[in-house]
């Protein structure tokens, strides 16, 4: 078995890492196969990064021919001893099963049970379109990040490269097929900051200012829109810019804009409890039964679910769930939803920011 281990020098993460778990208690890990499935291939390394006294580290598992998994296998599992927390790029769906039924084939003891996982690319995999990014795969999140790698072989390469070390060993094939781990380890790490993206749609955002503008739509009409400025903790790596149901977000390092157009026109209040009310068919309105009792019988009717509402003229925002209530539609079956925008609500900051939460989940699950 070849062990080879390599300290990061000058080597910095921008993203704080500690928000997952303590630096000490975090390993990165990646392994190289011949295949898919662990019944059909074998595993011939096993790579992993860590912090040790504020200074990032490589270790690598490399077996000299197939007998050596075992071996690699359990000078992992000790050296993992340590730590809980286990980060990786699709590892949920390779990594992690491929080592289990391989110590299940091989009569080993080892699992994960004792781990938690952060499997960075099902993180980012939810945001690909708003990203506009062409895939998922890491060499390609290292790109838009703008991270340039030594390696230039692909994994499904170095399955020809291994094959050929174990007939012919040389030091070139040795050196290439333990530089494509050792920088898709150092890739993760430097991916990180991509999880920016992740907190943004999953962490709360701050409203750092609120405004109503006016601007001129397409057709030259004018309208209204509200900008909420936000404040983000950590800076996004890239510029990105979005927009979904009239809605537009761009953001740039700390800073990120929201606009949501304002509406300015008559809305309906549907009332739930539509069996206490009498509609009034010439007037237009429902009332409740309390009242509307000493309403002449042929100006009124039973109240329906569709006509048990109150009209009102107001300013509006657009919501895509019961985020804020009471909520006003157009009509009864329509699916958009609104609420007023209030001389209240307009000095509520926190609201804003749950608002913004809101508007940014839509535009993200809209791509």
């Amino acid at each position: 078995m070849r062990i080879c281990e390599e300290t990061l020098d000058n080597f910095s993460i921008s993203y704080p890492l500690d928000r997952l778990a303590p630096l000490e208690r975090i390993l990165f890990l990646d392994i190289e196969t011949t295949g898919f499935t662990a019944k059909s291939s074998y595993l011939y390394l096993i790579g992993c990064a860590y912090c040790r006294a504020g200074k990032w580290q490589t270790i690598q598992w490399m077996a000299e021919n197939y007998d050596q998994e075992a071996e690699i296998l359990k000078a992992f599992f000790q050296f993992a001893r340590p730590y809980r927390c286990l980060i990786h790029f699709n590892g949920n769906n390779f990594d992690l099963p491929f080592i289990t039924q391989k110590c299940a084939q091989l009569s080993l003891p080892w699992n994960f049970d004792d781990f938690e996982g952060i499997d960075l690319y099902r993180r980012i995999a939810p945001y690909r379109y708003f990203l506009k990014l062409a895939n998922c795969k890491q060499k390609t999140l290292e790109q838009f990040l703008g991270i340039n790698r030594k390696d230039v072989f692909s994994g499904s390469e170095l399955i020809g490269l291994y094959q050929e070390y174990i007939k012919n060993p040389s030091e070139y094939l040795e050196n290439a097929i333990l530089l494509h781990n050792a920088d898709d380890l150092k890739g993760m790490l430097e991916l990180l900051p991509i999880l920016v993206y992740y907190d943004l749609f999953n962490q709360p955002v701050r409203a750092r200012k609120v405004q109503a503008n006016y601007y001129k739509d397409v057709h030259g009409s004018r309208r209204r829109e509200l900008v909420i400025h936000l404040k983000l903790d950590t800076p996004l790596p890239r510029p990105v810019s979005a927009n979904a149901n009239q809605c537009f977000f761009r953001g740039e390092e700390n800073e990120g804009t929201l606009k949501i157009p304002i509406l300015e026109e008559e809305l309906k209040f549907f009332y739930s409890n539509y069996q206490d009310y009498y509609y009034l068919p010439a007037e237009d309105v429902a009332l409740h039964k309390s009242v509307a009792d000493f309403v002449e019988k042929a100006y009124r009717i039973p109240a329906s679910a569709a006509n048990c509402y109150t009209r009102k003229e107001s300013c509006y925002l657009p919501q895509w769930d019961y985020v804020f209530s009471p909520f006003f539609k157009r009509d009864y079956k329509s699916r958009d939803l609104f609420f007023e925008l209030t001389d209240e609500l307009k000095k509520d900051r926190e609201a804003f920011s749950r608002y913004a939460s809101h508007i940014l989940s839509m535009i993200a699950s809209s791509y």
